[in-house]
């Protein structure tokens, strides 16, 4: 006789949340705004870290937007919370690697983006996808 488990989706999985963004300036508050949905959803709104989760969320979809999107497509926004962890992801099909710049000048508006992200994530890194590349960042939930 076989025992078959049953698997509670909502507590013993991770909960992810996905959203396509196209190549629109109106992407970065929407997909900062469905970060902060997401966490709202899973109890997190209270959760001392939720602003930086907002303020990584609309850094990363910035760097997609202007970096990586060519014209005519977009980027996918994911938010996982496994009960201990919050992962942001934000997927693009544009080439080249992110990577930290050199801290500019006062007058500078470009370069800061991934400076924030590092300052405020516990993690974070890129990895390879066909096209493109994702754009991950971590938080642990205390």
């Amino acid at each position: 006789m076989r025992h078959i488990r049953t698997v509670n989706v909502e507590t013993e999985l991770p909960k992810q949340r996905d959203q396509f963004y196209g190549r629109a300036r109106q992407s970065v508050p929407a997909a900062r705004k469905f970060a902060e949905w997401s966490l709202d959803h899973w109890g997190l709104t209270d959760w001392a870290r939720a602003r930086d989760v907002s303020l990584c969320v609309s850094e990363l979809a910035t760097n997609a937007l202007v970096h990586g999107v060519p014209p005519g497509r977009g980027f996918l926004v994911r938010v996982r919370y496994d009960g201990t962890l919050v992962r942001v992801e934000v997927h693009d099909s544009g080439s080249g690697v992110p990577h930290l710049a050199g801290v500019g000048g006062a007058d500078d508006e470009h370069g800061r983006g991934l400076l924030l992200v590092a300052a405020l994530a516990d993690k974070w890194g890129v990895g390879e996808r066909v096209p493109g590349k994702l754009v991950w960042c971590e938080f642990a939930v205390e």
